[in-house]
């Protein structure tokens, strides 16, 4: 199955006093400094998608993959945050964590059997910086299309 995740509203590429160049990725699961697709965050829109396997488990589907994080019951995508240097170097400052649980069963399911999920969300926070920590409904929206 396919997960597709996208971002808009983001925050630009200067946060606080020290951080210049800000670029936004999905971590790998495993291996922090392996990032898949790092954007810089003054573009109107990103998107990433992710290859993952659905296993139907009691009560529903777990969801794992290279860029999957957690444990069954607690999984959930880590969207980095960080600067990038002179040398393309990416240093993060802080993540926000993507969590499956809050995703209705019956949209999962039917994801499942279309080959598509889909996860939307706004990448910035209330005072316009880079969104971290937790991110469920109501801050993100999943669907199968």
């Amino acid at each position: 199955m396919l997960v597709r995740i996208e971002g808009s509203d983001l925050p630009g590429r200067e946060f606080g006093p020290a951080c210049r160049n800000v670029h936004v990725a999905v971590q790998r699961r495993d291996r922090p400094t392996e990032l898949l697709g790092p954007h810089p965050a003054d573009v109107p829109s990103v998107a990433w998608e992710l290859e993952v396997k659905a296993t139907p488990v009691e009560g529903g589907w777990d969801l794992k993959g290279p860029y999957v994080q957690g444990r069954p019951g607690g999984r959930f995508v880590y969207l980095s945050w960080g600067t990038v240097d002179e040398r393309a170097e990416f240093t993060m400052f802080r993540r926000a964590k993507l969590w499956f649980d809050g995703i209705q069963p019956g949209t999962l399911a039917a994801a499942v059997e279309g080959g598509l999920l889909v996860g939307r969300l706004g990448l910035s926070d209330a005072q316009g910086n880079p969104l971290c920590a937790a991110v469920r409904p109501p801050l993100i929206e999943w669907s199968n299309a």
